[in-house]
């Protein structure tokens, strides 16, 4: 079986973890035991905050230094603290409870609330202000710091 190319540009990779994080925002929500639950939550966990911190350092600052990305940008940012919070929230509540699966919920709807957001308006506004080479070299940059973050945030 053939290995798949390796996304080209910047939004490739977003979208890639993106993905990911649907998935595993689908699993949360149909997780049943508590330990699935504790293990589906950690994985999530470990993809938010890796693809987060990638994303705010290689697309969402560069953004921050250009007037028409200012307000998109802080728009994100605010929404990666509220899903962190929401994170946090889960982890002080029995997994076994009615209210983790509420929570859990409401993290996910947050979650594909953003990532709807951020590939319909947010990549549009940034697409128009980095240039082909600024995508392909932050592409570059957001993966590897990406991938070793997650190494960190799962060991």
């Amino acid at each position: 079986m053939a290995t798949p190319a390796r996304p080209q540009d910047l939004y490739d990779e977003l979208r890639a973890s993106h993905e990911i994080q649907r998935t595993l925002c689908t699993s949360l929500t149909r997780a049943r035991t508590p330990e699935s639950r504790r293990d589906t939550l950690r994985e999530l966990d470990v993809e938010l905050a890796a693809h987060a911190a990638a994303e705010e350092r290689f697309l969402y600052a560069p953004m921050l230094m250009d007037d028409a990305g200012l307000s998109s940008s802080r728009h994100a940012l605010a929404e990666h603290h509220e899903m962190e919070e929401l994170v946090e929230e889960l982890r002080g509540i029995d997994p076994a409870s009615d209210a983790w699966l509420g929570t859990a919920k409401e993290l996910t709807h947050e979650v594909r609330h953003h990532l709807k957001e951020e590939e319909r308006a947010f990549f549009q506004i940034s697409g128009k202000i980095l240039t082909d080479r600024q995508k392909a070299t932050l592409a570059g940059r957001y993966r590897r710091d990406y991938e070793r973050m997650k190494r960190t945030l799962g060991s």
